[in-house]
């Protein structure tokens, strides 16, 4: 890989120097801003490139959107695309796409803040659940954006504040233009696309051998039990592995249907083979349609966009599906010469049904990965249910007792035990700017953003027993529903400025400040005990007294001010300063005010030195600190309202954690250098940043002794170094009249340190897994040591027990960190006349996982590596030594037994971890537009047909029967750990452009 991406950076910047040189005939007209342009920074503010001394990157919308399908997340659509930015993207249904840049700086993780138009919105998710909601920024409909600018550095967002430490990605709205003559501009997008599953992302089985854990059946020796009343073999409905006896079609079994009277195969045995449908049969093809019309219309002194786009989806799983509805407009209008006015709104409304459950327990994936009998046809399983939509399922406590002893049938827990949620996401800004002259402006603008969602969880009668409810009791049925608000308030009133101070010398900057309120409401209710009566799906349907709501609301207020001075000498030398201060409800007084500084500084070289090969040259440095607060009710002990319990009322359960009255905001301190430049009228081009960060003062929650009453406490603490290097190149290798051929490479690597945590503490967990593996920070570490038993060595190899044949294990060792070495993206755009072509490389070096997967499943021989000869006879003999250093030659014992060989049982941690590198065809399109003299005689302005596609071909990974990049949902916990996940999909797809 390392050779691949060397050869691809020798191949253009060669091919751009050779062909630019040859191709440059005409004098370089050019101009530095031509070149560099105008982007927008913080708080919505337009700034020359060329001035700013800190490292950003903007993605215009057709680079964004362009090559791909619409994914329905803005946040997956920036994979590969932005230097510095790490997206981890998931499989589920209406998932989560994380976004992280720089690494992590929190010992509570984080993630960049969501900006549009200036304003902040609402990126979280909902957290505690089997579910993945998804991150919030998928309420943002695609189709609005113009581009996006990707903060990556502290000076770059310390304008923000206290959120401004992790990061700001920064969303730019599109202004209706409309066509010349001033009439309105029509835009019709219509698209549909199609998954098929990917299938080195899905186990593959073996097909040799059936049901069971062994010869542990019948009179202890045989690999069947057998019917009580017929004395038939039985096959060993209780054990979800596939370590039974060996196919053999002449053997006739006694199996999970032939004790379902409504079967056609009721009291019959039947032949002992493979199933001809296995698992990979239960999934379906999952197929989006996307409609989208926008109307523009603009003027020398007022414009208009409006849009709509539904979109309907399906997913994987049966009977999931996603309908979502979007609607903005934005108007910009100037009263008079001085006076301007701007207002947007989108409104988003979707409705899910059938997520898929993430995890470990009742997972339906998690089974098919881990526990499964291979001898099972799920297409018997989906007939079985279809017949009186019971609970039928293969894993039966005996032949006359039905009852699922671990799983249910899967059919029938996706169409009665489903979930389903409604949101409703609005936001919405004014803005009113007055110009008191030329050099001075104020700008007033109002922001609010809201979400409303309503998440209901179902059980149906008849189901597995499982933890269900507030409670968190075993039942075989339930409801539950939960009701969550979130709001957010900005206002924001600041001075703008400009001067000249001498004909060489000007000052420009802001002065003002900001207010921000905001609220969660939740409430969350259950049934208890099961439903009454079956299938009604009410929380008064509860067969016992439920226990009272739990109720959550929580307000804070956040006031700040701001200042920035930017000097330009010349078109030479920029200098700029800014100072935020905030005050934070959510800190003690004597803490809860702060101020947050940067200065940069960048000099154009260009200016100085003027080949005729240079078209642009550019040095630049910061310094910058940022912070964050903590959330609310952290500051004294509180009490949840429990309600009462016979004849005791108004009971209350305390926190967990100890409160700290003494809090701090956490500090992050930066400082970054970099460099940029364009060749050859803009022909070839870099730019380059190293940066070193440090971040202090972090809140945590810390274990305390139990005698306490609690489990932990808080406390500011802790210390995580980052540092590292992210690289861009652009060229244009061929130009020409009709056809011109860009590339985009970027590339980063970051190095992160755990430096230190609270006094003698050497590490802090951050998640737990199954198997006893865990997600830490642990100091002299990168954050995110996977920590887990390994083997024991002896001179570098590995020890194993003379007399069982199996590897010795140390516990409680680092076995991995998933912090990737670095990551990179290419992208290649080629077009002839109407004719475009773009595909897109995107790359992780480095980074592991534990695959929970590949734990459970070679124990329960599910796979097709436990089959292969006489692994299940003879066993396998351990590559190692013995503990006296000589080479091992005894072959694992009893390995006719699941798990004695491979897997859970005897092998360590270690054994499961994965490097979770990948390099992944990410997106690809090829697009036609009909030419204008074709055109010339019909309403259309541009027609173009698309055909693109994601995710299309995983190039190279190294985790078997997964895609390295799935996670379980959102947040830390889903780091690191490969367990239940869906396959995934190439998703191809037409788009059809029609602009009137």
């Amino acid at each position: 890989m390392k050779k691949l991406t060397a050869g691809v950076l020798v191949l253009v910047i060669s091919s751009s120097l050779a062909v630019a040189n040859a191709q440059e005939k005409k004098k370089d007209t050019l101009k530095t801003q031509d070149i560099e342009g105008v982007v927008v920074t913080a708080l919505g503010i337009k700034r020359e490139k060329k001035s700013l001394g800190y490292a950003s990157e903007e993605v215009k919308a057709e680079a964004l959107t362009g090559g791909t399908t619409n994914t329905g997340n803005v946040a997956s659509l920036l994979s590969g695309k932005v230097s510095g930015l790490q997206v981890n993207t998931n499989n589920n249904f209406g998932g989560s796409a994380n976004l992280l840049i720089r690494g992590y700086k929190s010992l509570s993780g984080g993630s960049p803040l969501i900006v549009i138009d200036g304003s902040p919105v609402n990126n979280g998710t909902v957290s505690g659940s089997t579910f993945d909601y998804g991150n919030f920024l998928s309420d943002i409909n695609q189709d609005d954006i113009e581009s996006i600018n990707v903060l990556k550095g502290a000076a770059a967002s310390a304008l923000y504040g206290e959120r401004g430490s992790d990061g700001v990605i920064l969303i730019v709205t599109k202004n209706g233009r409309g066509k010349q003559d001033g009439s309105w501009g029509v835009t019709l997008n219509s698209g549909i696309t199609a998954g098929f599953i990917d299938k080195s992302t899905f186990p593959k089985y073996q097909s040799r051998y059936g049901a069971g854990y062994g010869k542990v059946y019948g009179d202890g020796t045989e690999y069947f039990n057998h019917d009580p009343d017929t004395g038939e073999l039985q096959t060993p409905f209780t054990e979800d592995a596939s370590y039974g006896a060996e196919f053999n079609p002449n053997i006739l079994v006694r199996q999970w249907d032939s004790y379902n009277p409504d079967s056609p195969t009721y009291g019959q045995a039947t032949p002992w083979q493979a199933a001809k449908n296995g698992p990979i049969k239960f999934f379906e093809t999952p197929v989006t349609y996307v409609n989208t019309i926008s109307l523009e219309k603009g003027s020398k002194s007022s414009n208009v966009s409006l849009s709509y786009t539904n979109m309907l989806s399906n997913g994987l799983l049966p009977n999931s599906d996603l309908r979502k509805n979007s609607i903005s407009a934005k108007f910009n209008y100037d009263f008079t010469d001085k006076l301007h006015a701007s207002v947007f709104s989108t409104l988003t409304i979707q409705d899910t049904k059938g997520r898929n459950e993430t995890g470990y327990s009742d997972n339906i994936v998690s089974g098919f990965r881990q526990w499964w009998q291979t001898n099972v046809d799920v297409y018997d399983l989906r007939n079985a249910y279809e017949r009186n939509n019971s609970n039928l399922t293969w894993n039966r406590t005996s032949g006359s007792d039905g009852t699922p002893q671990f799983w249910n049938n899967p059919y029938f827990q996706r169409y009665q035990n489903y979930q389903s949620d409604t949101r409703t996401r609005s936001f919405s800004y004014a803005q009113l700017k007055y110009d008191i002259t030329k050099n001075i402006g104020i700008t007033g603008k109002l922001a609010y953003d809201q979400m409303q969602m309503t998440i209901e969880e179902r059980l149906m009668n008849g189901s597995l027993p499982q933890a269900f409810g507030a409670s968190g009791n075993n039942v075989t049925s339930g409801y539950s529903r939960q009701d969550i608000r979130t709001t957010e308030t900005n206002f924001d009133l600041f001075l703008n400025y400009k001067f000249d101070i001498t004909s060489d010398l000007n000052v420009s900057g802001i002065v003002g400040g900001n207010v921000r309120r905001n609220l969660i409401d939740n409430v969350y209710a259950s049934t208890e005990g099961g439903l009454a009566t079956p299938g009604l799906f009410a929380i008064s349907n509860s067969a016992s007294p439920i226990i009272p709501p739990d109720e959550n609301y929580s307000k804070w207020l956040t006031s700040g001010v701001y200042a920035t001075a930017s000097f330009g000498y010349k078109n030479l030398l920029y200098v700029d300063g800014t100072i935020r201060a905030d005050q934070s409800s959510n800190l003690p007084k004597g803490n809860n005010s702060y101020a947050y500084p940067s200065v940069t500084g960048s000099l154009i070289l260009s200016e100085l030195i003027k080949p005729s090969f240079l078209s642009f040259w550019k040095i630049r440095g910061n310094y910058a600190e940022v912070g964050s607060s903590t959330e609310n009710y952290r500051l004294q002990n509180t009490y949840r309202v429990r309600g009462g319990f016979g004849s005791n009322t108004g009971l209350v359960d305390q926190s967990y954690f100890l409160a700290n009255p003494d809090l701090k905001p956490q500090r992050s301190k930066e400082v970054e250098f970099g460099m940029e430049a364009q060749f050859f009228k803009n022909r070839l081009g870099f730019d380059v940043a190293v940066y070193k960060t440090r971040t202090l003062n972090q809140i945590i929650n810390l274990p305390v002794s139990s005698a306490t009453g609690y489990r932990t406490f808080l406390v500011n603490a802790g210390q995580i170094n980052n540092k590292g290097i992210e690289v861009q190149l652009n060229g244009t290798p061929l130009k020409s009249d009709n056809f011109k051929w860009d590339i985009d490479v970027n590339w980063s690597k970051n190095e992160n340190e755990v430096v230190s945590l609270y006094g003698d503490s050497q590490n802090y967990l951050l998640a737990s897994y199954q198997g006893g593996v865990s997600l830490n920070a642990r100091v002299g570490e990168a954050f995110g040591a996977i920590v887990g038993s390994d083997y024991v060595y002896l001179n570098g190899e590995k020890v194993v027990n003379p007399t069982t044949g199996r590897y010795l294990t140390n516990p409680n060792q680092v076995i991995g960190n998933i912090t990737p070495d670095w990551i990179g993206g290419i992208r290649n755009s080629f077009s002839y006349k109407g004719l475009s072509l773009s595909f897109l490389i995107d790359i992780k070096h480095g980074g592991d996982v534990f695959s929970t997967d590949m734990y459970y499943g070679l124990a329960t021989g599910l796979y097709e590596e436990t089959a292969v000869g006489d692994y299940r006879t003879a066993g396998v003999i351990n590559p190692g030594v013995n503990p006296n250093g000589q080479v091992n030659t005894t072959p694992t014992t009893a390995p006719d037994t699941f798990g004695n060989v491979d897997g859970y049982r005897r092998m360590p941690n270690s054994r499961f971890v994965y490097d979770a590198s990948y390099v992944k065809l990410r997106e690809a399109s090829i697009g036609y537009s009909l030419p204008k003299s074709i055109l010339a005689n019909t309403s259309f302005q541009e027609v173009k047909i698309s055909l693109v596609g994601r995710n299309l071909w995983i190039i190279h990974k190294n985790l078997p029967y997964a895609d390295p990049e799935t996670g379980t949902g959102n947040g830390l916990a889903s780091k690191g750990n490969s367990i239940g996940v869906l396959p995934t999909t190439r998703d191809l797809g037409i788009n059809v452009t029609l602009k009137f």
